[in-house]
């Protein structure tokens, strides 16, 4: 075989293409995918890394700052309106707490704020913090300083605002060179809350410190720190990046004036700067208005785009080199089976094939002449007709082949395709190993009906199934066959069996059905053996009964069992056969009902640890499944419980003789003790009653009669001996009363124990 031809070679071929075109709609659905939404999820990122960046400049500056207004203004520990005090002086202590409260609010919040000021308009004072209290704080050099927050209140009829960024230096009262300056914003406000510039007469302002906002930008954006900047909305530069080093410029038509201008609380756009491409993206901060940008340069998006392309170039190079080799497994693998049997063939056939061809055509070659050498054994097969047809004939009833396959074996049987009914019978005898069933089948081949055929096989069970086919449904054809086939096994075998009827299907794919029904109509020949053709079909609804028979049937067999009267067992036992054949009850409960009777019967002997004759089979259930009919299951079951009941009354004659002895010596040795009936029944393990029955029957007196009697006699001896007094007498004898003891003395003996004492000594 060539080696290009190989099953090999196109299995590796194949497998190799399939990776192929995989691996290539995996890196183009990857470039795809990446390249149309890769930039957009950075841009995303970026946004979301500069609102969360807003959010927190939002919640631990500006926030802040405004709780750290109301704090001071809600404060009612002291006045604020110092000032305003319509009194010609102001009290310095007064000043000086209030400054105390400023200085300790601002070392409070040092980290973030630099000083509070409080200016009072009308009266152009200022008491800060930091520079203490200052008049005409409006004037001078150091009201530039404080001018832009003082002016736009003059200006605006606002509550509050926020300043822009400004360089204050420590000093403000000094200009000596190297003075280090703050970069600060100044958040003001009118006191109270809720008045406006108009009519406040006194205003809250609080110096913020811009580095707290540098700090948390370079701090969650530390990469792009340097390219980060807040405008406020005139757009004045807050933090201390230096916007104008990117060389943006304020025109009109810029992507930052645009965004100043809309009301847009975020957003991106493009824009190029000094040549540069850069990817400019704000948001706004609520609480002041201002926006926070931060321009990205574009190449960055794009870097990271070819790093992404790399990465999918690298994955789709290893799953093509792993492909290939799995490519080269699967093939193997595959190949191997298909090695094996070409190897085989080959090994079988001792020599090569006549032309070249790969392994197909080899294993194609081989089954041309293994059909030739199947049709060769048609005549073994015809030997084997009678397993074949026994085989076909139960997998029918057990309805286990498709339409299809069933046209294929009726050839086998016999059988033309001109019946249009059929019809199953089912044989059951008492005689099992009678050859009864081969001798059927040989007559069933030999001679039929006409325009029938019949086919009889026999089951594992050993019953005999026939399955009539016929061109009409005809149940006199059944009566003919039915009649002549008992009459045979009668004659020849002498069988006595019961034959059951199904009924007539119209396809032989449905035979099943009507094997079914007479397997079901067998089951209630248990119940009739009278009946030697079960065929009435209204049998088949006791099969979907739920009747159930009622429990009083089964406990009165109890009962009677326990009483052990034969007379009344039978007539129970009659009962309940009588309502099983006569009801509507289903033949496998039936069954059951038999079984939990035999089960009673089982228990109860346990009961009573009943041993069986020699002569008996103690397993009654093992018995129980030999028997054939109802009529032999009640013979067998009376005869058992009268076998019982007559063992039981020679124990109980025994039982007794010992019993009564046993009691009579117990109450010779304690007749000074309890000898109630249950006391003693108790020491001697029998019931009360049955003591007493016992001594009636036995001894021909009540027990009350016998016990008092041998205490009478015992008094008596003790009397005659002379050396005990009537009391100690009457106690030795079981009697705790005297009084009652004389009386019980002089009714069995005539005379009191007193009179007998004197009679006796006169004797004497």
């Amino acid at each position: 075989m060539k080696k290009r031809n190989s099953v090999l070679a196109n299995l590796t071929l194949s497998y190799v293409t399939i990776v192929l075109v995989i691996v290539l709609l995996l890196c183009s659905t990857l470039y795809l995918y990446f390249s149309k939404h890769y930039k957009e999820e950075l841009r995303n990122q970026n946004q979301l890394t500069l609102e969360n960046t807003a959010q927190t400049i939002e919640s631990t500056v500006f926030q802040r700052v405004q709780q750290l207004y109301l704090d001071i203004s809600l404060n009612t520990n002291i006045d604020l309106r110092l000032f305003n005090d319509s009194s010609d002086s102001v009290i310095p202590s007064k000043v000086i707490s209030l400054q105390a409260l400023l200085k300790s609010k601002v070392a409070n919040n040092s980290e973030l704020v630099s000083a509070i000021h409080l200016y009072y308009p009308r009266q152009r004072v200022m008491l800060s913090s930091t520079y203490g209290l200052e008049l005409n704080a409006d004037q001078g050099n150091s009201a530039v300083y404080f001018s832009d927050w003082i002016n736009e209140f003059r200006s605006h009829n606002k509550s509050e605002i926020w300043t822009s960024t400004r360089l204050v230096p420590n000093d403000i009262f000094s200009s000596l060179p190297g003075s280090n300056d703050n970069a600060l914003f100044t958040y003001a406000h009118s006191y109270s809350i809720q008045s406006s510039r108009a009519n406040s007469d006194l205003i809250i302002a609080v110096d913020v410190k811009e580095d707290v906002i540098s700090g948390i930008i370079r701090n969650m954006m530390p990469s792009r720190y340097t390219n980060t900047f807040i405008l406020d909305q005139s757009g004045n530069t807050i933090s201390d990046s230096d916007i104008n080093k990117l060389g943006l410029q304020h025109e009109s038509d810029s992507g930052i004036t645009k965004a100043l201008l809309s009301g847009t609380a975020f957003g991106s756009f493009n824009e190029t700067i000094g040549h540069t491409a850069y990817a400019i993206s704000f948001q706004s901060i609520p609480t002041s208005g201002w926006k926070i940008y931060s321009a990205v340069p574009a190449d960055t998006f794009y870097e990271k785009s070819h790093l992404i392309q790399k990465s999918i170039l690298g994955i789709c190079m290893f799953a093509l080199l792993l492909g290939i080799a799995l490519s080269g497994v699967f093939a193997l693998a595959n190949y191997s089976p298909i090695k094996r049997l070409v190897n085989k063939i080959k090994s079988l056939t001792d020599q090569s094939p006549d032309h070249v061809m790969n392994e197909y055509g080899l294993i194609d070659s081989a089954f041309v002449k293994l059909n030739d050498k199947v049709s060769s054994l048609e005549e073994t097969l015809q030997a084997n007709n009678s397993v074949i047809k026994h085989n076909i004939v139960l997998n029918m009833l057990r309805n286990g082949y498709t339409r299809e396959e069933l046209a294929e074996e009726l050839p086998y049987l016999g059988i033309p395709q001109g019946y249009t009914h059929y019809c199953c019978l089912l044989l059951n005898s008492d005689k099992k190993d009678v050859p009864f069933a081969n001798w059927l089948i040989n007559q069933l081949e030999i001679q039929s009906f006409p325009e029938s055929r019949m086919i009889a096989e026999e089951l594992p069970d050993k019953k005999i199934v026939v399955m009539i086919c016929s061109l009409s449904a005809s149940d006199t054809l059944l009566e003919q066959f039915s009649d002549r086939v008992l009459s045979m096994g009668k004659t020849r075998f002498d069988l006595n069996g019961q034959i059951s009827w199904g009924s007539w299907v119209k396809d032989l794919g449905e035979i099943h059905i009507s094997f079914n029904e007479a397997e079901s109509m067998m089951k209630y020949g248990y119940f009739q053996p009278e009946l030697s053709v079960l065929k009435d079909l209204n049998l088949l609804e006791r099969e979907s009964s739920l009747d159930e028979i009622p429990q009083s049937f089964l406990n009165r067999f109890r009962e009677k069992l326990q009483l052990r009267d034969m007379n009344e067992i039978e007539i129970a036992v009659d009962h309940l056969i009588g309502a099983l054949r006569e009801g509507t009850y289903a033949a496998d409960y039936c069954r059951f009902v038999l079984a939990n009777t035999v089960f009673i019967y089982s228990d109860y002997l346990k009961s009573v640890r009943y041993k069986h004759d020699v002569n008996e089979h103690p397993d009654l259930h093992n018995q129980l499944l030999q028997i054939r009919d109802i009529h032999e299951y009640r013979t067998w079951l009376m005869e058992s419980i009268a076998s019982f009941v007559d063992q039981m009354e020679k124990r109980t004659s025994e039982r007794a003789t010992s019993s009564i002895e046993f009691a009579k010596q117990y109450i010779h040795d304690h007749l000074s003790e309890d000898l109630s009936l249950d006391a003693v029944a108790a020491k001697v393990f029998i019931s009360p009653k049955y003591l007493s029955r016992l001594f009636k029957e036995v001894l021909g007196v009540t027990y009350t009669d016998y016990v008092t009697t041998r205490r009478m006699e015992k008094a008596r001896t003790l009397i005659e001996g002379n050396k005990m007094t009537i009391e100690q007498i009457s106690n030795a004898v079981g009697y705790g009363t005297v009084a009652y003891f004389i009386k019980k003395f002089k009714d069995i003996h005539g005379c009191t124990p007193g009179t007998y004492l004197r009679n006796a000594a006169k004797h004497a």
